[in-house]
């Protein structure tokens, strides 16, 4: 009974790790950050849907207006250097309108009253716009730096990030309400509502982005760019729209993935560099290569993680973490040495 009980949180957590483990190898292979600040959107996604349960504006919605004003001001100054003063509509209306008429309907708006779905709405309309953004304004101009450099500038961006999630949520802990109070007893074990609600949403939101990748015409571009980036710029395929696309569907999981867990444990302003790490290493597992062994990875994570919390708690987060040496060093003598690209 203790072992299914152990292995039913091990598979939930290792869900939402599946998740993050999907985003990471996706950014790392178009863009060649290694997204370090993934979990900060979980962090983010899920303080921000409490601050809006409570009836007050999210912090991160000046976040996002600075961020969109800094976005605009640059690339106006790119339209009008180029002689394509047409772009100005279409920059402002998306970095500046859009969050000046999002921070409309959340002063309008009854948020305390407002069904579940739309307070889970408004939280991802505020939190994932962040990322294009920060692929806008940071990644974007030294794109074609090595890999080491992008590594550096994600560590500064993650400490940012938390910086500005202490400034923003404060240092307390919070929870939201589970999307389901039902429980389900299957034999000895007893199932809660909030349990299948994230491991349901996370199949399906594997599966859609599955279907994505697979027959929308972004998606092929995202593939062709992640199997060869010069080829597919020769091709015609942006790399600029390619990474915004990348760093939207990477804040789009990290602050759903926050959101479902929110009612499950309590989460603070750094709580999701932990998270976040721990779907590193089931990208690790996977080779920052490989989507099918990257969430087998990462439902191993969550087992091992539940297992080790019983049996020795004080060294769950060594036990799991020790995992990338043997991945490591198996790795190291199975791949050959590749250049990295000019």
């Amino acid at each position: 009974q203790i072992a299914l009980l152990l292995a039913q949180d091990g598979i939930t957590n290792g869900a939402i790790y599946a998740l993050l483990a999907l985003a990471l190898v996706l950014v790392f292979a178009v863009t060649r950050v290694i997204f370090i600040p993934q979990g900060e959107f979980v962090a983010y996604g899920a303080l921000t849907l409490v601050m809006i349960q409570a009836g007050t504006v999210p912090a991160t919605l000046w976040l996002l207006l600075g961020a969109g004003v800094l976005a605009a001001a640059v690339d106006a100054r790119g339209a009008l250097a180029s002689g394509q003063k047409g772009r100005l509509a279409g920059v402002l209306a998306w970095n500046v309108g859009y969050p000046v008429v999002l921070a409309a309907l959340l002063y309008l708006l009854p948020l305390t009253t407002l069904a579940l779905p739309l307070q889970v709405l408004l939280a991802l309309l505020v939190v994932v716009p962040m990322g294009p953004l920060m692929y806008r304004l940071i990644y974007q101009p030294i794109a074609a730096a090595p890999v080491l450099i992008l590594l550096i500038v994600s560590v500064a961006v993650h400490v940012g990030m938390v910086g500005l999630g202490l400034l923003f949520f404060g240092a307390e802990g919070s929870r939201t309400p589970a999307f389901s109070d039902a429980r389900f007893e299957l034999g000895p074990m007893m199932v809660t509502g909030q349990t299948i609600w994230v491991i349901a949403a996370s199949i399906v939101l594997i599966v859609a982005l599955y279907q994505f990748f697979g027959r929308s015409i972004y998606g092929k571009a995202l593939r062709a760019t992640a199997m060869n980036r010069n080829g597919a710029r020769l091709m015609g395929i942006s790399p600029a729209l390619a990474g915004r696309l990348t760093f939207l569907l990477a804040a789009l999981i990290g602050a759903l993935s926050g959101v479902l867990i929110a009612p499950i444990t309590t989460i603070y302003y750094d709580t999701g560099f932990l998270i976040g790490l721990k779907g590193f290493v089931a990208a690790i597992v996977g080779g920052l290569a490989s989507y099918p062994i990257a969430a087998a990875g990462a439902v191993l994570v969550g087992l091992l993680e539940a297992f080790s919390s019983f049996w020795a708690s004080a060294y769950k987060e060594v036990i799991v973490f020790t995992l990338i040496i043997p991945v490591l060093l198996w790795r190291s003598f199975t791949s050959h040495h590749v250049e990295e690209e000019e």
